[in-house]
């Protein structure tokens, strides 16, 4: 467990020396060995879970007084199912690949619980005051043992995926390697959706400096400061240092990719592909698609017509299982649809293709569902209107 979570945490230390076995993983807060009684009238040992509320690393009152169970269906003394303690009898919330819970708890007090120490020591005594009568030697005090955190993608807590119960759903993106060519509008906010996410590493790449015109259409609210000479900054160690506040594992490259150093993108799970430049596209999307590298591409095309903007924006995705149309389809001399030379960008359409384009890896992740499988996807400012060109919609086309 994380030393300063504890010591910070009253609560938690508190169990500590009380002689509970506790440990913390991702944002979950177990109590192992807690005695109970099965079935068979046996006394059997199981694992209390409880999900966090943290404020940096101090617990905080915690936000509901539901309570998690991994083990057998606790029983009485005569081996009757405590159905006025379980809540759900099947809450499977896979913990890690060997702990997932079988059910969960509810006992709530009129003002809630206080701390963490009271929420875990009342389904304590619970369970354990029926197994003292079969066994009065039974205990969760096992001389206070606290076991070691499992490493985390992030410098602090996650503790928003335990809250929702989607910790496993996110672990699908654990010691994945993504790169973000590109730290422009969308780039930037590609990066900001991303560090999120537990990936193992991000690498950045952008060999421009932070002007003031980024901005306008990035995350975030720089300082004029920023923008004097003397504070003047590459947009990779801009955002590096920003961003690695919060998430580990971002290594910043201020190259413009190259033929001659465009094996940066060896060993990349996934790579987004955020540039006006055609020829750097070119490059980069051959030796993806040569060495079967997944990536999605993005482009804005905006103008501006009659006093107002029109445009669209694109999203193409590629997969090594994916169809080939990508080669010949992706800009490559600096043209977007004859749009994207006008340079019209606005924060709200970068935000909306990062997004776009986040969403796409998510599901290609398995973290999201994808029954349309798409490969190209238009967004229409004018109409409101997105039109997904789909392996299913090409399948039906050859069969017909």
């Amino acid at each position: 467990m994380s030393n300063t979570l504890l010591n910070h945490s009253p609560d938690l230390k508190k169990l500590q020396d009380h002689g509970y076995n506790i440990s913390l993983i991702d944002s979950y807060l177990l109590v192992h060995y807690v005695p109970y009684v099965n079935c068979d009238k046996q006394v059997k040992y199981g694992t209390l879970v409880s999900s966090l509320a943290l404020a940096g690393n101090i617990t905080t009152k915690p936000t509901d007084h539901v309570a998690y169970w991994i083990g057998e269906h606790p029983c009485d003394s005569n081996g009757s199912p405590l159905q006025a303690l379980v809540n759900e009898s099947d809450k499977q919330i896979p913990i890690t690949d060997k702990l997932v819970t079988t059910c969960s708890f509810s006992q709530k007090p009129q003002d809630g619980y206080s701390d963490y120490y009271q929420k875990m020591t009342r389904y304590i005594d619970i369970l354990e005051g029926y197994a003292h009568v079969l066994n009065p030697d039974a205990t969760a005090k096992t001389l206070g043992h606290v076991e070691s955190m499992i490493e985390s993608a992030f410098q602090y807590v996650d503790s928003a995926s335990g809250r929702y119960d989607i910790t496993n759903i996110n672990a699908k993106f654990k010691q994945k390697k993504i790169a973000i060519v590109g730290l422009g509008g969308t780039g930037s906010y590609v990066l900001d959706l991303v560090a999120k996410t537990p990936v193992k590493e991000i690498h950045i790449f952008d060999h421009d400096v932070f002007s003031q015109h980024n901005a306008f259409r990035a995350p975030g609210a720089p300082s004029v400061k920023d923008f004097s000479t003397e504070n003047s900054v590459l947009k990779v160690s801009r955002f590096a240092t920003i961003y690695s506040q919060m998430k580990k594992g971002i290594t910043q490259h201020s190259e413009r990719i190259n033929p001659s150093n465009v094996q940066y993108m060896h060993g990349m799970d996934f790579v987004f592909i955020c540039l006006d430049d055609g020829e750097s596209r070119r490059i980069i999307t051959e030796y993806l698609v040569e060495n079967c590298i997944s990536f999605v591409d993005t482009g804005i095309g905006l103008r501006k017509n009659d006093e107002m903007i029109s445009g669209l924006v694109r999203i193409d995705t590629y997969t090594p299982s994916s169809p080939n149309h990508l080669k010949n389809s992706l800009p490559t001399n600096n043209i977007e649809d004859n749009l994207y030379t006008t340079d019209i960008q606005t924060a709200d359409i970068n935000a909306l293709t990062a997004a776009l384009a986040v969403i796409k890896w998510k599901k290609l992740c398995g973290f999201y569902h994808d029954q349309q499988a798409e490969y190209n996807t238009v967004y229409q400012l004018i109409t409101n209107d997105i039109t997904n060109n789909s392996e299913n919609d090409q399948n039906e086309k050859n069969q017909a």
